[in-house]
């Protein structure tokens, strides 16, 4: 099969299209250990305040009500957890990933907690192996960026959604207030990688998540990809001073 001549981003660097999913499932495969200690560092415990506002607006049902979430690119398990916490007795959590390494770590967290409620599937967001209308609501936290083409996802992800069903994105954003915008630009080029290198035995892969967030685009552009995927009353909720955006569209 002749390889696309569609080009992409892997981090500041330009490549083709094809080379940037094995290149991201490096960076994953590297790190897939320390990637929920890492969170916890890099954001001093705000992701976890960022997540539940995903959750708190999936509002999964606390009845018997049969609900349906499918979770991409969430390996760990990390939202799916809080996610089945979060709703009643029927809520079914489907976590895909399309890195094996993370989905292990994710379904030995579920086989400790003895929670039956999560299956993980390996599989690849732009091209979901799941039948059309099959989920109530798709979340995707801190992952949107890492796919080569974020039109297919999306599309992909309008697809497998229910009528009335929601899709819920929370992704890093572009940070609009001056000093803190400074500040931060220090913390990610010059800490986080350092972090890496101390906690996951890996600066490289940090740097390439860092310069990924530069990368994607404002949550402006975002949301007008999101309403090119079919997606209507589409909004976004900027977080912490715009360090994250909590996006949202729904299949009407």
């Amino acid at each position: 099969m002749a390889q696309s001549s569609e080009s992409g981003y892997f981090g500041f660097r330009e490549v083709a299209i094809d080379d940037k999913q094995p290149l991201v499932d490096d960076v994953f495969r590297n790190v897939a250990r320390r990637y929920d200690l890492m969170n916890d560092l890099m954001s001093g415990g705000l992701h976890r305040a960022w997540k539940d506002v995903l959750v708190t607006a999936v509002n999964p049902p606390r009845s018997d009500q049969s609900f349906a979430v499918l979770d991409l690119a969430g390996g760990t398990g990390d939202i799916a957890f809080r996610l089945a916490a979060a709703g009643g007795a029927s809520t079914r959590v489907t976590v895909l990933d399309i890195n094996p390494e993370m989905l292990a770590v994710g379904r030995t967290r579920a086989f400790d907690r003895h929670d039956d409620a999560i299956s993980f599937v390996e599989g690849n967001a732009e091209s979901l192996p799941f039948p059309d209308r099959k989920f109530d609501a798709v979340t995707i936290a801190f992952g949107i960026r890492n796919v080569p083409r974020i039109d297919a996802a999306l599309a992909e992800a309008f697809r497998v959604l229910r009528i009335g069903g929601h899709f819920l994105c929370l992704e890093f954003s572009t940070v609009d207030v001056p000093g803190l915008a400074t500040l931060y630009d220090f913390y990610s080029f010059k800490a986080i990688p350092a972090l890496g290198r101390m906690v996951a035995g890996d600066a490289e892969s940090y740097r390439y998540l860092v310069e990924s967030i530069r990368q994607f685009p404002r949550p402006e552009a975002f949301a007008e990809m999101i309403r090119g995927a079919g997606f209507r009353q589409v909004s976004f909720q900027r977080l912490s001073g715009g360090i994250v955006a909590l996006h949202s569209g729904w299949r009407l």
